[in-house]
């Protein structure tokens, strides 16, 4: 039988291999030089250009582009098509394609005030070719906060000691900002005691869980569960809730996801010190714990067999189960759906968004890009790595069969806790602590998402008052960039789509839309670079782009047409009004996504020609 240790062995490899030569390369082919003032310094506001010290910027990258994606992803390919291909595209796709994604985004955002890819390709293509970009990605935006709020409320409702720990992590970040940027209390001392804090809240967590709403079923809770609404009856009368316990949203569920959309929407509007940042450091914390502790339980368990199991592949995962997929009457072609269904963890549009939104405007000097962009990148690759092995562990039983947010979300929590076990740490504790490893990293994305989203808006509608306004200072444009009132306008059609009852057709749309916006932002490095100087090579962006153009059409065209245009639509697949309304949007939505990307590809190849072909000069790349 196959090692666990094996999967992440040829992960490390290439990992490292990417990250000591390729990104050197890199590093030198966009000049990076401490010399320059960033944008953080240059626009120094205190509200979102705020320097920050590379470990805890580093926590707030990693822990806001680490989302459920590269954990549901590859567990979901790995149970459809065999663990070997979702492990090739993670060990390849990622130093070769994704870690380049996010460091060229990064570094290019650098060289234009901190802004965004959509204004990034506005310099060199115009006024539509921004515009249709920065629309693309704000529709992405609505998409990720709806289903990082949903995953987060199944969490806290199949481990109600995740949600304790993650209300007490939360309010411990509030008080760490305070003290670190208004009191100016010594940063090493102040991270031994909140983190240690942090780490104590998984204690009080497994001690004191916390629920909203009774359980459908009795006996899901763990024993002493404090459920706080239950005066307020059992739910049902909340949108999409229903009263199954197979259900995906249960009255807890239904709950929980308002609370965390709510919960987006605050944080995005709050300045960066009081939250993003000391949030997302504290936190990079546990992450790190739950990623390198897996990775060091699986070394360990393998070279000492000090695990509750043998650290094996389950006989119910396969190395590979075919081209269509376990279910051959619902086919599921690997190519292009593979590279749909592992977004994250290999190569994902939304880090893009991440890292010419906040990170730019946070970074404190040129060189810590290598680390925090490509090195960041690596690290969600371990962590895809992670989730296929606990997959690997605990077997497609585990996993529903046929993965899925319902199914990886239990896996990952079940499989970690068994590997955890190597180090000594019982499977009851193990088990929560890695669910609250993943909310930890869904909470950073889905505030973060919101906060990016208001950056999208702004640029579209114009960023007069650009962080300041609040959005009622009347007028469509306040409205649409005030940073009370954007974040609701994402929040509402987010939480639409959640209660329509038809959120396992998100997936497929998430996927999709999240990596044609990667290829988009590949093309953006490609339109800066052929611009900036004709001696520079266009293969590392260049490829990479064409690849995922190709892919993620492909994909989208396969989702659109077939998905909900044939087996929703015309073969009656979708049932009820919900489900068919459903359908019909997700096949217009499909269908923009597409023509809006085809089209800026075509006006961007104009310019990548008539900059390589003596037409139209090359322009510097922008420092103002």
């Amino acid at each position: 039988m196959t090692q666990v240790i094996w999967i992440v062995a040829a992960v490390l490899v290439t990992f490292t291999a990417g990250y000591i030569g390729y990104s050197s390369y890199l590093s030198r082919f966009v000049d990076l030089d401490d010399s320059r003032e960033t944008p953080a310094h240059k626009y120094e506001d205190g509200q979102e250009y705020v320097p920050a010290k590379k470990p805890v910027l580093l926590g707030h990258h990693f822990s806001s582009i680490a989302g459920g994606a590269p954990i549901v992803g590859p567990i979901t390919a790995g149970a459809i098509w065999g663990w070997v291909p979702a492990l090739a595209w993670v060990a390849i796709g990622n130093p070769l394609m994704g870690a380049v994604h996010d460091f060229i985004s990064l570094s290019g955002s650098m060289r234009h005030e901190g802004k965004s890819i959509g204004y990034i390709i506005g310099e060199y293509v115009g006024e539509r070719g921004k515009d249709m970009l920065l629309w693309f990605a704000f529709l992405t935006i609505i998409l990720v906060v709806a289903v990082f709020a949903l995953v987060v409320g199944i969490v806290l409702n199949a481990y109600p000691q995740a949600a304790t720990a993650s209300l007490l992590y939360i309010g411990l970040a509030v008080l760490f900002g305070v003290y670190l940027y208004q009191l100016d209390g010594p940063f090493i001392p102040g991270t031994v005691a909140f983190v240690a804090g942090v780490f104590a809240s998984v204690w009080v967590g497994v001690q004191y869980p916390v629920a909203l709403f009774p359980a459908v079923e009795a006996g899901t809770y763990p024993e002493g569960t404090i459920v706080l609404l239950e005066f307020l009856g059992d739910g049902a009368w909340l949108p999409g809730a229903v009263m199954d316990a197979s259900a995906t949203i249960t009255p807890n569920v239904g709950a929980w996801v308002p609370v965390i959309l709510l919960y987006a929407a605050a944080a995005s509007a709050l300045p960066v010190w009081v939250l993003l940042q000391p949030r997302d450091y504290l936190s990079s914390f546990l992450l790190y714990a739950g990623v390198g502790g897996a990775l060091l339980a699986i070394i360990v368990g393998t070279l000492f067999g000090t695990a509750s199991q043998p650290l094996v592949v389950a006989d119910s995962i396969e190395p590979f189960t075919g081209f269509l997929g376990v279910d051959a009457v619902s086919p599921y072609p690997l190519f292009p759906l593979l590279f749909v269904t592992i977004a994250c963890g290999t190569i994902s549009g939304f880090h893009s968004l991440v890292s010419s939104g906040t990170t730019a405007k946070q970074l404190n000097k040129e060189s810590d890009a290598r680390l925090i962009g490509y090195g960041g990148m690596l690290g969600e690759g371990l962590l895809a790595s992670v989730a296929l092995s606990t997959l690997a562990v605990a077997g497609v039983a585990s996993a529903a069969a046929g993965g899925g947010i319902g199914g990886a979300l239990p896996n990952f929590a079940a499989g970690g806790g068994i590997i955890l076990t190597s180090l000594g740490l019982s499977t009851e504790f193990g088990g929560p602590f890695m669910a609250l490893v993943l909310v930890s990293f869904l909470l950073t994305s889905t505030d973060t998402a919101a906060r990016l989203g208001r950056y999208m808006m702004e640029e579209i509608v114009g960023t007069e008052g650009s962080g300041t306004e609040t959005g009622f200072g009347g007028g469509i444009g306040s409205l649409a960039r005030g940073r009370y009132t954007n974040p609701v306008i994402q929040i509402l059609p987010a939480y639409v789509l959640i209660i329509s009852g038809e959120w396992a057709t998100l997936w497929a749309l998430f996927g999709g839309a999240n990596q044609l916006l990667a290829a988009l932002a590949l093309l953006t490095a490609t339109v800066w670079l052929a611009n900036w100087d004709e001696s520079k090579q266009l293969i590392s962006t260049g490829v990479p782009m064409a690849i995922m153009v190709t892919i993620t059409v492909l994909g989208l065209g396969w989702v659109a047409f077939y998905e909900n245009l044939y087996s929703s639509l015309i073969q009656g697949g979708a049932t009820g009004i919900g489900g068919q309304a459903s359908a019909v949007v997700q096949l217009v939505l499909g269908v923009v996504l597409i023509g809006l990307a085809l089209s800026l590809v075509r006006i961007s190849y104009g310019n990548i020609t008539d900059a390589r072909g003596g037409t139209g000069p090359a322009a510097e790349p922008s420092d103002d």
